[in-house]
């Protein structure tokens, strides 16, 4: 028996609209080509990458301001051996903070709460190098220690790179001085034969002489 409801009869006539195949194939208007995206990382290699949200301290507002929460990574160059830090916000990638980790860097737990720490940098993220202090809070205590751990340890690390390329310089210049005092030697001793052989030959042209007037 067919139903007289209008709702009823509607609903009947969409389904077999939608089951009918009209074998007909729709090109699409617009062909999108894969595009590489360089994230500036690729030359780097990941130490630590963990979540958190990342906060900067306003100096005319006397206040913490978010800056954004995210991934926050040290990178390490696979060539330099020069690490970074760098955070990203999750939604739109965009850089909240980007900065070298240097030697002279601290890091220490932010008062009363564990789960959070500052450090000073000198930081790129805006494109220009600004003095900033900087106020990182983690969802746990333990993340918050392996981000301080971490962070230590590579600026350690990047002390005694220094410290091994002051004294490879020191010891460059030490060789290169050393050459120069042995060239400065030579240079003195070539002088002095060379002062010294005018009066020998006088000396051989007095004796020979004195020969011939004997």
């Amino acid at each position: 028996m067919a139903s007289n409801d209008p709702e009823h009869k509607e609903e009947e006539e969409t389904t077999a609209a939608e089951d009918e195949d009209t074998g007909a194939q729709v090109a699409p208007i617009v062909k999108l080509e894969e595009v590489a995206v360089s994230t500036g990382e690729e030359d780097e290699d990941a130490i630590l990458d963990l979540k958190a949200k990342l906060y900067r301290f306003d100096k005319e507002g006397n206040q913490w301001k978010e800056r954004g929460a995210g991934s926050v990574k040290f990178l390490k160059h696979k060539t330099t051996e020069k690490v970074r830090l760098v955070m990203r916000q999750s939604k739109t990638l965009k850089i909240c903070a980007n900065h070298l980790v240097i030697p002279t860097m601290t890091v220490q737990e932010h008062a009363g709460n564990d789960k959070s720490c500052v450090w000073h940098a000198a930081d790129f993220a805006d494109g220009e190098l600004k003095d900033e202090l900087f106020c990182i809070r983690f969802a746990s205590v333990d993340n918050c220690k392996k981000f301080m751990e971490t962070f230590q340890e590579v600026a350690e690390s990047q002390k005694s790179k220094e410290e091994n390329k002051d004294a490879t310089t020191a010891a460059g210049l030490l060789e290169k001085l050393s050459v120069e005092d042995k060239k400065e030697e030579e240079e003195v001793k070539d002088k002095e034969v060379k002062e010294d052989v005018p009066e020998k030959v006088n000396e051989v042209k007095a004796v020979d002489s004195e020969k011939k007037e004997e």
